[in-house]
C-alpha cells in the first residue's frame, strides 16, 4: 500500500505552504486532513474553497450544514470527519440529540431537519437519481429549489474529505479523540 505524508507545513509543496500557515491561525494546529491533502495543492485549495462557500454563500444554516455534512461523513464510513464535525457541532451547540442522531443515521426529532437529513441521504446513496416525491418532500419542509443544489455543495464538500481520509488514512488529531466513531463493517 502507498504511504502518504502527513505533511507539517515545512514539509509541504510550497503551493500549500500558505494554505496551511492559515490553519494553523485558524484552528490553533494543523488539522491531519490538511495535512494530508497538503501533497497536493490544488486538492487542499479545491477543498478549503469548497468548504468556505458551503459556510458563507449557502442559505443553510449552521446546523444544517452539519446535517449534510454528518450524513455523507456517516455513509462514506468516514471516520475522521465523523469525529472531527461532531467537534464542530458540539461547539456550535447543535443540540445533542441531533447529533446522535447524525452519528448513528436515525431520525432527528425536529421535521424539517429531518427532511433535510433524509434528502441529504438519498442525494448520496441515489448518486443524485431522486425518485418522484424526493424533492417536493424537502421542499414541504420549508426548504427551497435552492437548498437541493446547496445539498449537492455540500455533498461535494465531503466527498473531497472522505475520500481523502479513506486513502491517505488520515490519523485523527488528538483535538477530535474524544468524539471517536467507527464505521460499521
Amino acid at each position: 500500500m502507498t504511504d502518504f505524508q502527513t505533511h507539517t507545513i515545512e514539509s509541504a509543496p510550497e503551493a500549500s505552504k500558505p494554505q496551511l500557515e492559515h490553519s494553523q491561525k485558524t484552528y490553533g494546529f494543523v488539522p491531519n486532513l490538511h495535512a494530508a491533502m497538503a501533497e497536493s495543492p490544488a486538492l487542499l485549495e479545491a477543498y478549503r474553497t469548497i468548504a468556505g462557500i458551503f459556510d458563507t454563500k449557502t442559505n443553510l444554516n449552521a446546523t444544517e450544514r452539519q446535517i449534510i455534512a454528518m450524513t455523507n461523513n456517516r455513509l462514506n464510513g468516514c471516520e475522521y470527519c465523523m469525529a472531527a464535525h461532531t467537534s464542530i457541532m458540539q461547539s456550535l451547540k447543535v443540540p445533542v440529540d441531533v447529533i446522535e442522531s447524525l452519528r448513528t443515521g436515525t431520525p432527528i426529532a425536529d421535521p424539517k431537519l429531518e427532511a433535510l437529513r433524509v434528502f441529504a441521504e438519498k442525494v448520496n446513496v441515489q448518486r443524485g437519481w431522486m425518485e418522484d416525491g424526493d424533492i417536493e418532500a424537502l421542499l414541504a419542509a420549508g426548504y427551497t429549489n435552492a437548498t437541493v443544489f446547496e445539498v449537492i455543495v455540500g455533498t461535494a464538500y465531503k466527498v473531497l474529505s472522505n475520500y481523502t481520509n479513506h486513502i491517505a488514512e488520515t490519523p485523527l488529531d488528538d483535538a477530535f479523540s474524544k468524539n471517536e466513531w467507527h464505521a460499521e463493517a
